[in-house]
Order: structure tokens, then sequence, then C-alpha cells
């Protein structure tokens, strides 16, 4: 299966939950990237890392919401976060990301220490 925006698709092309093909020329280049789970996002999503499909395109904000999809409990910490993408800092919001396979994202919650 392949990723569309939220949407799983069939090899067809078909996706099961509005029950239509998508053209392949509609569908966006799908990557594999890394996803790092840091201090509380790491406890609240369960994992450390996991690896996910995503379009090659779309904002960090789009991002994130697909992140939040696989972990529900995420969402309670969005305001604290910090996002990186290949160990840059992004902000959450219109901001475009170009993906590549097996591009590095990191959630990073606040650290606190001396």
């Amino acid at each position: 299966m392949d990723f569309w925006l939220g949407c799983h698709l069939t090899r067809d092309g078909s996706c099961p939950q509005r029950g239509q093909k998508i053209p392949a020329i509609a569908r966006p280049q799908c990557n594999l990237v890394s996803v790092l789970y840091f201090a509380r996002s790491a406890e609240l999503s369960g994992v450390r890392s996991e690896t996910i499909s995503v379009p090659q395109q779309l904002t960090s904000l789009q991002l994130w919401q697909e992140i939040v999809k696989r972990h529900p409990r995420l969402g309670t910490i969005r305001d604290q976060i910090i996002l990186a993408v290949r160990q840059e800092y992004i902000i959450l919001g219109d901001q475009l990301l170009f993906l590549q396979p097996g591009d590095e994202i990191a959630i990073i919650p606040p650290i606190s220490g001396g």
C-alpha cells in the first residue's frame, strides 16, 4: 500500500477509504523516512524510532498531523515540541518540506536540566 495524504492506496491505486481510484499523475511521490522520538515524545508514542511512509512534499504541519495520527497521545504536547528534519529545526506551519528517502525527523520536546 502507498500513503496518500492520510489514505493508504492499494497496489492498483484505489483508495479503500474513499472507494475511488486515484490517477497515477495525482499521486504524490512517497518516501520512507525515519522518525526519532525523544524524552516525553518517546513516552507518549511508546517507541523511540520508527520508519513511516509520507509524501515527498508536505508542510511541516501536515507531517506533524500524520505522526499524531499514528500516536494520538502526542497531540497533547503539540505546542511544546520542536521538529527537526535532517538535523535542522523547523516550525510547525505552512513551511513546505521536500523529503527524501531515509531522511531523519526528530520529535524534540522541551528538555530541562542543569
